[in-house]
């Protein structure tokens, strides 16, 4: 299969966006296939290429360079994609949401206009069409959750001219420094709280703090009970690598608090096959108090001192490897004995999120 998905160049798209697809595809394929992922050029344009082969069950495993695909959880899987690239859906009261199967949004329609939330490159301009299959209204306002490219990156390139973008002022900063035309600089910023009201419709935007980054907010929609909260919750998932890249792992674990304050029935997390719920906030909190608890436990079962007497410090980058691999592989083992087959994508960054908690646990 092909996916011919990176529409303008290859360095809008994040290592997560790469990742998380290449993991939901590889997962797609039957027992007896094998795949290989290239990347191709068609058309002038860069192409992801999965070619997957039916093989031999009795085949010589010496002769075969393929790895079998994991198979997920049941809570991991998702509505299936229509050919056209993307599904769209009404959650409630003109308020709907937008998936390709590797990132998700929304956007809310009033009788004035629409509120569109973010502009992910991997949906560029089918977010638009999904839109259009909705109403003709016009695109009024977009809300940016945050600065991160995967999430914004069609911004410049998708939405009207005359468009209101709406922004924590950190968010604003973050975009005044990357100064990427991509993602236009917010032309509204607010500090704590914003309601934005158009029509008969509204949205209320809090920031609360950094978790996943500065500046990402919780984006509430009060009358249809509904949260986005992106790059935090991965419903049915572990989180992205290294706890989602957090720059702030202490504001990260405190994130899955604030997000339980909130009174809804649908999460948009950004991320991956479905929608969410309360439960599975629940969940990863659950996956969160093990990681803390497994990380410390590794952490004080190994003395740093033990290996600068065994590797000495004329290299103190081997003394602390040795050190920190120890510690990662004690945690990574104890989490995934109970998650490897709870949450997908649990054996390929658990280990990640290991190193990530215990790090911080020995320096934050």
């Amino acid at each position: 299969m092909t996916l011919k998905f990176l529409e303008k160049n290859l360095s809008i798209f994040s290592l997560m966006a790469i990742s998380a697809l290449i993991l939901l595809l590889s997962n797609s394929l039957g027992p007896n296939q094998t795949s290989a992922i290239t990347l191709e050029e068609q058309e002038g344009l860069p192409n992801l290429v999965l070619v997957s082969t039916s093989t031999n069950s009795q085949q010589d495993p010496s002769n075969s360079t393929s790895v079998n695909a994991t198979q997920i959880p049941e809570k991991a899987k998702g509505p299936a994609i229509p050919s056209k690239g993307y599904l769209v859906e009404e959650i409630r009261d003109g308020l709907y949401w937008v998936t390709d199967g590797v990132y998700n949004t929304m956007f809310l329609v009033s009788d004035d206009g629409v509120i569109a939330v973010d502009a992910p490159p991997s949906l560029g301009e089918k977010y638009i069409k999904a839109i259009r299959e909705v109403t003709d209204k016009p695109i009024k306002y977009v809300v940016y959750s945050h600065s991160h490219i995967d999430h914004i990156g069609a911004a410049g390139n998708i939405y009207p001219d005359n468009v209101t973008i709406v922004a924590q002022e950190e968010t604003a900063k973050l975009l005044k420094i990357a100064n990427d035309s991509n993602r236009p600089i917010p032309t509204v910023t607010f500090k704590d709280n914003y309601n934005l009201t158009v029509g008969n419709q509204i949205l209320e935007l809090d920031y609360k703090g950094v978790n996943h980054e500065p500046g990402n907010i919780y984006i509430y929609a009060p009358n249809q009970k509904t949260l986005m909260f992106v790059d935090v919750i991965f419903p049915g998932w572990v989180p992205f690598k290294d706890l989602a890249i957090t720059t702030n792992v202490p504001g990260f674990v405190q994130a899955h608090d604030i997000v339980s304050t909130y009174n809804f029935d649908t999460l948009v997390g950004g991320h991956l096959t479905r929608l969410g719920t309360m439960e599975d906030v629940n969940i990863q909190k659950e996956f969160i108090t093990d990681l803390i608890n497994a990380s410390k436990a590794a952490n004080s079962k190994f003395n740093f001192m033990d290996y600068a007497s065994k590797y000495g410090l004329t290299n103190p980058w081997l003394t602390f490897s040795e050190y920190s691999d120890a510690i990662t592989d004690d945690c990574t083992n104890t989490m995934l004995g109970k998650w490897k087959d709870r949450l997908g994508g649990a054996e390929q960054f658990t280990e990640s999120h290991c190193w990530t908690m215990t790090e911080s646990q020995r320096v934050d």
